[in-house]
């Protein structure tokens, strides 16, 4: 549809007027690849009738994986969350291990699960990433390994990282859901800790329906890891060791083949976006946009917003609200904080104290949609959106104070994809 033109206030969807958009904008609408060429694998995979247990799809993508990321060794997952899991088991990490509080709750969740305890560290405050200096900090005799997360797709600060796991014999695992794709001085993410686990599940930019790999330069690490994403099968009937069922399938697997062959046009529609966006933010009061460094590879998958009320006059919860009332469902990522959400918030009182750089992003920061679901005219229509909103903050705000919002919170309180 067209624009929707705003003249004043009342314009604004959140107040009676007409929405921006007609259908729904999401973040991290899954990207789909060839359907001809997809569908031709799939019916391939049903010829064979071979669906799992490292089929020639499977073969064939962690081999294109491997060349890609510039690895030794890929094991494709049934997802990230397992990836995880595995990797904390084969590094033989135990007690407490640092990890960021300002992350998806996976990360957590995933040392949680296995019955470690996550200790969490704040972040930078310029690239929302676990802040070495604290993770120093936080060190004690109970401390066996670090989990870093490269968010947004920015690596981590891995020299720093590697020196403190060093100096105080700790292993070094990275979360790299967010990072495929993308380089750390000029080096493929995947090449750093002891191991780093990608995710490919379907609202990543580039995915095999669900999905997540552990990719890794140590042999060793990568026999235990095949092993145990296969119950421990050392052969045909005997395991060596514990195991469990974390296989990719064939249907996965086809899928992310052809995703592959997609990978540079995915790559490049987010970049026209990522720079769209990046203009229409640029002269925005009180609104920063996270930008990417152009010397390096980026995937550029996530669109990321920080509002300082103080300059918008708006907040970032109302800016949302007139998003979502425009059909633009931006997302408050990663409110309200690991440490914020259960399990930890009933076991860990008081630990918010430590993670001030926490508690100000999970306040700030708001992530737009993009991808190949979204066009650069519709990304310049939403900066327009903002930039309006932000233009008549006073009123606006005034008069979100008298508006019935109910069904603008109904529509936050719905689980999008």
């Amino acid at each position: 549809m067209g624009m929707v033109t705003k003249k004043n206030i009342r314009d604004l969807a959140i107040f009676g007027g007409r929405p921006s958009f007609e259908e729904q904008l999401h973040v991290g609408r899954p990207n789909i690849g060839n359907r001809e060429t997809l569908l031709r694998r799939m019916s391939e995979v049903m010829d064979r009738r071979w669906l799992t247990n490292s089929g020639p799809c499977l073969e064939e993508f962690e081999k294109r994986l491997r060349k890609l990321l510039g690895v030794s060794h890929c094991d494709a997952m049934c997802n990230a969350t397992v990836g995880l899991q595995l990797a904390i088991r084969a590094m033989e990490m135990s007690g407490e291990i640092i990890v960021p509080a300002f992350t998806f709750i996976a990360t957590a969740h995933a040392v949680q699960w296995l019955g470690f305890i996550p200790v969490f560290c704040d972040v930078d405050p310029r690239t929302h990433n676990i802040d070495p200096a604290r993770v120093e900090e936080l060190v004690t005799p109970r401390t066996t390994g670090i989990l870093g997360v490269h968010l947004w797709g920015q690596p981590c600060d891995i020299e720093a990282l590697e020196g403190i796991a060093r100096r105080h014999g700790l292993k070094l695992l990275f979360d790299a859901a967010h990072a495929f794709h993308c380089s750390w001085r000029g080096r493929m993410i995947g090449n750093f800790g002891g191991a780093e686990v990608l995710s490919f599940h379907a609202t990543k930019f580039f995915n095999t329906f669900e999905g997540g790999a552990l990719v890794t330069n140590d042999a060793d690490l990568a026999r235990r890891v095949q092993r145990m994403r296969n119950f421990g099968f050392a052969g045909l009937d005997q395991t060596d060791a514990l195991g469990t069922n974390a296989k990719m399938s064939e249907a996965s697997a086809a899928m992310g083949l052809t995703n592959l062959e997609s990978l540079p046009d995915f790559v490049e529609i987010n970049r026209r976006n990522y720079l769209a966006y990046l203009r229409g933010i640029e002269e925005i009061p009180g609104i920063r946009m996270l930008e990417y460094d152009p010397n390096e590879k980026r995937n550029y998958q996530y669109i990321v917003l920080e509002v300082e009320e103080s300059e918008a006059v708006l907040s970032r919860d109302a800016l949302q609200s007139i998003l979502w009332a425009e059909n633009v469902l931006a997302r408050r990522y990663f409110y309200p904080g690991c440490h914020r959400m259960e399990p930890y918030a009933s076991t860990m009182l008081g630990v918010g104290s430590r993670l001030p750089v926490t508690e100000r992003l999970a306040r700030r920061v708001l992530v737009l949609p993009t991808g190949t679901a979204v066009s650069e005219e519709q990304a310049e229509m939403i900066c327009g959106i903002l930039r309006f909103a932000v233009s008549h903050a006073g009123e606006t705000a005034q008069r979100l104070r008298g508006t019935n919002t109910a069904q603008v919170s109904a529509f936050l309180s719905q689980s999008r994809p």
